[in-house]
């Protein structure tokens, strides 16, 4: 059994990646900032339960957070055709226009197949990693992500950019 880390010391660690998960699960900078600063007091009140890798049990939080929230969303507010905040330059996705493609194909995305899809291929977790931050099985893992990435495959605007790219 490895060491428990320091929660101090992992927040300054891991909150920079966290952040970009959060960000990836709500498409809004500040509702990423809420939804992380809400998963890390969560998790600072089970942190002496946590046993070994904490991410798991942190990912999980952030997933269920963000789906509480968008049960019970305020509609007051009205979205806008573009986040007010750009996305993160060193993110590694391509191009603007492929960004901004692939973001909308996303946030089309149920929220179950979203989090699958961010937590395997954004955040670069196996399987099992993913499958535990779910609390799901292995193989509802590779349902639910093989139905996102069909869906991304067919959706118009992924298909119009793919064919302007082979033009």
């Amino acid at each position: 059994m490895r060491e428990q880390p320091d929660y101090v010391a992992y927040v300054r660690e891991r909150s920079p990646r966290l952040l970009r998960t959060a960000y990836l699960l709500c498409r809004d900078w500040a509702l990423a900032e809420d939804l992380l600063q809400t998963a890390l007091v969560k998790a600072w009140r089970a942190w002496r339960r946590i046993e070994d890798d904490p991410d798991p049990y942190v990912y999980r939080i952030l997933v269920n957070t963000h789906a509480s929230w968008t049960r019970r969303r305020w509609r007051g507010e009205r979205p806008t055709e573009r986040p007010a905040d750009g996305p993160d330059p060193a993110d590694g996705i391509g191009a603007a226009e492929d960004k901004a493609v692939l973001w909308d194909a996303l946030g089309r995305l149920p929220h179950r197949q979203r989090a699958t899809v961010v937590l395997r291929y954004f955040e670069d977790l196996s399987e099992s990693q993913v499958a535990a931050a779910l609390g799901c099985s292995v193989g509802t893992v590779k349902s639910q992500t093989s139905k996102a990435l069909a869906k991304l495959r067919v959706d118009p605007s992924v298909l119009a950019s793919a064919s302007r790219e082979g033009e």
